[in-house]
């Protein structure tokens, strides 16, 4: 659920840019769209991705790969991500607040 709350704000960050992604790879797209829309650190970027595959591969293949301290390290980037689209959003498109 945190990894889905981080995929939301940068889905909105997309849309108030005015785009989104097409089905597939949309995940992927989104995420990396944030160094785009938001102008995020490529770390995170590089930080979500890795959570992305890793949420990937425990739904797919083998649930219960998640540890606690990757479920901490995703609900703290989720509840930043979160932070910094809000206050992006303010700034660059107050006309969605």
């Amino acid at each position: 659920m945190a990894y889905n709350a981080a995929l939301q704000a940068a889905t909105a960050a997309l849309a108030a840019c005015g785009y989104r992604t097409e089905k597939g790879d949309h995940h992927y797209r989104t995420i990396q769209s944030l160094e785009l829309t938001i102008g995020a650190d490529s770390k995170l970027v590089v930080k979500l991705d890795a959570l992305r595959k890793k949420r990937s591969f425990n739904i797919y293949k083998q649930e219960g790969s998640v540890s606690d301290s990757e479920l901490k390290e995703m609900t703290v980037t989720a509840a930043k991500l979160r932070r910094d689209v809000e206050k992006w959003v303010r700034q660059s498109h107050p006309e969605f607040v």
